[in-house]
């Protein structure tokens, strides 16, 4: 306690010497009117010369150093030499008294001084503007000015990387975890971790333990003590658990959220513009403790005393019966015997780095740059000379990602040319940038920009700069991609009529939307018997054209699948594989691989086969055509298709036959719907906008998208055709199949929408996916009327 009052007293004394040294420089100012710079070095001079009239005499700062001398002898204080010669009169009192540095068991461990460029020592104490060798301006608020970013020695703000040795260590050991990197949209603050056999998402909080991780990244984190859990949102559960206090405060980027951690984007980063952030780096300010580096692993920083790193993931929680679980079952047991607390943890490492860090859209920030230039315009040699330093900021679109600093040296040129004759509009113009690094030592990472897309308010460069977000390929397919197709005209080869099933004279129609060029996947339906169907559902087999390894293959690889937008496609493969030779187009012969299912009244598959066919379809039907064929709006006898817009008839084929094929294969779809339902399936439906466009393609309205009983009959089809492929890979390749499987549901958050529907006094039962999707019929039943509850019982 003695140690601690001494240390007060001092800090007193020392800003009462930097407050009556600040002021005699004010007078001496005002006495000499001077250039900026000649006043600066004067009264440095004269404060190396001179005492401050608050000392009175040289006893006092002799008495004064003693002092500090004296209680650097107490424990828990570290003494180091400081020879560093002061340049401001503030500086003396620091300039007199050797730099402190204390422990773990006294404080954070920072400095109260930092070493700046030219050797200069500033102070946190200090509250005047701060004069920096070699210029004229003052930096404001003891930042750096931004012009200078790279000629401080700055203080690391985040803890170090662990090496990849001790990663591998910890992991094998279990005292890290591997996880995926994923931020909160609303709160950049927050982040989350999944890991595997945990219940319950790890919290990240704040920019100090999400430790320069990035959307996307794949991190190692190290789970934090369960005193130190926070209290899960929502809950009621009664908890002394209180969240560690965030030191984000020391960055310029989140000053002011300690205080409402739940701001979005916007409000988060509304502190950060340039004339607010400055440079964005606080001199003698860090993130994190330096000294923690070097504390054995399991230092407690509640009480002090040092434990296992098992001891550490489950203290209190029974330790006899947990012997022989590994790290994750036991963090899944403390999850579920404290379900009001979240788990949270830091990142110690990356160790694989997010593609999204290349794919960076955003705006640039240049106001508060045109006008120091504007400031320093009278000083042309001194300009060049750091324009190498200077940097404007950029606001990533994306609400997930900080924001950037890009160097005005690394700007392409007709940026760079814009920003010399001082065009304001470029911050108008939407970039593309990639994170080039993320130093310890600064708030922000550092970006390159790339190229612009053109003006942010309009329609064609939003969707550019989204497809380049999501490294969606949208190029032209290259001439060694395009020569691996055959020329057109093409026709099937002889010998594939051999070795194929021959399907030609089987009625076999198309169902897509109408506007629909690409027609890869048609419908077929013969009556056995009274009570049983063959049904086949034949996809266009693009396999024969893209044969392995190929450059055609490669370039499919790279794009994954084909993107719908509202007005047009960016394909996958070529338009002449797509829309011509493999598309199932009516009346030509086209290869297929094709199912066929043998079903009886109560939608039981007797029988299956798989292959590769020849066939023909007949017609393209459209869904609107398919509906009004089921809702019987259609009369055989006295149809005209020429009358009503429907689509052309080939081969033998009538429209009875086509009429016929579609009411049997609604039957059977509501059948398979039906059944599939009984045995637990689940569906959430979610609604989705048609947008409707003027002649310059511009958006104006929109409509909810309507689904019709002919888009079912579609969709269930398409379902068994997968559930039967499903099943056949996984038996014949039991050890290497790939299938889709949905995750469980987020327990929790079951858990409270359940609340929420007994609030309004809704019956949920979500014991099973049967049950809860029955539950959610009812409920849709029960509000069919009441449009209002409907919207909001959908939107929760």
């Amino acid at each position: 306690m003695r140690g601690d009052s001494s240390v007060a007293e001092q800090s007193v004394i020392v800003e009462r010497v930097v407050e009556d040294t600040d002021k005699e420089k004010k007078k001496k100012r005002r006495s000499n009117r001077r250039s900026k710079h000649n006043s600066a070095s004067t009264s440095v001079n004269e404060a190396r010369t001179e005492p401050s009239d608050s000392l009175k005499s040289e006893d006092k700062a002799k008495s004064m150093t003693s002092s500090m001398s004296s209680s650097s002898k107490q424990p828990g204080l570290e003494i180091t030499s400081n020879e560093q010669i002061p340049n401001r009169a503030s500086d003396v009192a620091f300039s007199s008294m050797p730099t402190m540095h204390v422990n773990e068991q006294v404080g954070s461990g920072f400095d109260d001084t930092s070493v700046g460029h030219g050797g200069r020592t500033f102070s946190k104490s200090c509250s005047e503007p701060i004069a920096y060798v070699g210029s004229s301006k003052m930096c404001i608020d003891g930042c750096l000015p931004f012009n200078h970013l790279e000629g401080f020695a700055r203080k690391k703000l985040f803890a170090p990387y662990w090496p990849i040795e001790a990663v591998n260590e910890a992991l094998e050991k279990g005292e890290a975890f591997k996880a995926l990197f994923r931020v909160n949209a609303h709160n950049r603050l927050e982040a989350y971790c999944k890991i595997d056999g945990v219940p319950t998402d790890i919290l990240i909080n704040g920019v100090s333990s999400q430790n320069r991780a990035v959307e996307g990244d794949i991190v190692v984190i190290k789970v934090d003590p369960l005193e130190l859990w926070t209290k899960m949102k929502g809950s009621n559960w009664s908890s002394n658990n209180s969240a560690p206090i965030e030191d984000c405060n020391l960055v310029q980027e989140v000053n002011g959220v300690a205080a409402n951690s739940y701001k979005g984007k916007g409000k988060v980063d509304a502190d950060c513009e340039y004339a607010d952030c400055r440079s964005g780096i606080l001199i003698g300010q860090g993130l994190y403790d330096e000294t923690q580096v070097t504390k054995p692993a399991g230092y407690n920083h509640v009480n002090g005393h040092h434990q296992s790193s098992s001891d550490s993931m489950h203290m209190g929680l029974f330790p006899e019966k947990n012997e022989g679980i590994n790290s994750v079952d036991r963090l899944a047991v403390m999850t579920s015997q404290f379900p009001s607390k979240r788990p949270t943890g830091r990142v110690v490492a990356i160790v694989e780095k997010s593609l999204r860090r290349d794919a960076v859209v955003g705006f640039l920030n240049v106001k508060q740059w045109f006008s120091y230039r504007e400031l320093n315009r009278k000083d042309a040699k001194r300009s060049s000379i750091i324009f190498d330093h200077e940097y404007v900021t950029l606001t990533p679109n994306d609400p997930r990602f900080p924001k950037m600093i890009v160097f005005v040296r690394d700007l392409p040129d007709c940026i760079k040319r814009r920003l010399e004759d001082g065009d304001v509009t470029i911050e108008m113009e939407l970039l593309a940038a990639q994170i080039e690094d993320w130093s310890a030592e600064s708030p922000y990472p550092q970006a390159c920009v790339s190229h612009s897309f053109g003006w942010g308010g309009e329609l064609e460069p939003q969707i550019s700069a989204i497809l380049y977000q999501n490294a969606i390929q949208c190029a032209d397919f290259p001439p060694q991609v395009l020569s691996c197709l055959p020329t057109i005209p093409w026709e099937i080869p002889p010998e594939e009529y051999q070795t194929r099933k021959d399907l030609r004279d089987l009625c076999v129609f198309t169902i897509d939307p109408s506007t629909a060029s690409d027609l890869d996947d048609a419908l077929s339906v013969e009556k056995l018997s009274k009570d049983s169907f063959r049904v086949g559902v034949h996809i266009t087999d693009v396999s024969y054209f893209v044969l392995p390894n190929t450059a055609l293959d490669i370039e499919a690889r790279i794009r994954s699948t084909s993107v719908y937008l509202l007005q047009k496609k960016i394909e996958m493969l070529p338009s002449l594989l797509s829309e011509k030779l493999g598309s199932l187009n009516p009346g030509v012969d086209r290869l297929a691989f094709s199912v066929f299912w043998e079903l009886n009244s109560t939608g039981d598959v007797l029988d299956h086969w798989i292959g590769r066919t020849v066939i023909r379809s007949c017609c393209k039907l459209s869904y609107k055509h398919a509906q009004d064929i089921i809702q019987g709006t259609i009369d055989v006898e006295k149809f005209n298709a020429s009358e009503g817009g429907y689509p052309q008839l080939h081969g033998q084929f009538e429209w009875a036959d086509v009429i016929r094929s579609v009411k049997y294969l609604h039957e059977i779809s509501k059948t398979l719907k039906e059944k599939r339902f009984n045995d637990g399936a689940l569906q959430l439906e979610s609604s989705k906008l048609v947008y409707v466009f003027d002649e310059d393609g511009v958006p104006y309205d929109s409509r909810p998208s309507e689904w019709m009983d002919s888009n079912f009959l579609v969709e269930e089809f398409m379902l068994l055709a997968n559930m039967t492929a499903a099943e056949v890979i996984s038996r014949a390749f039991p050890d290497s199949a790939l299938l889709r499987r949905h995750p469980e549901p987020n327990m929790r958050k079951l858990k409270e929408f359940e609340a929420f529907c007994r609030k309004h006094g809704l019956a949920v039962d979500a014991s099973s996916s049967g049950q809860f999707h029955q539950s959610l019929e009812k409920i849709r039943e029960k509000l069919k009327d009441d449009s209002h509850s409907l919207c909001y019982f959908c939107v929760k």
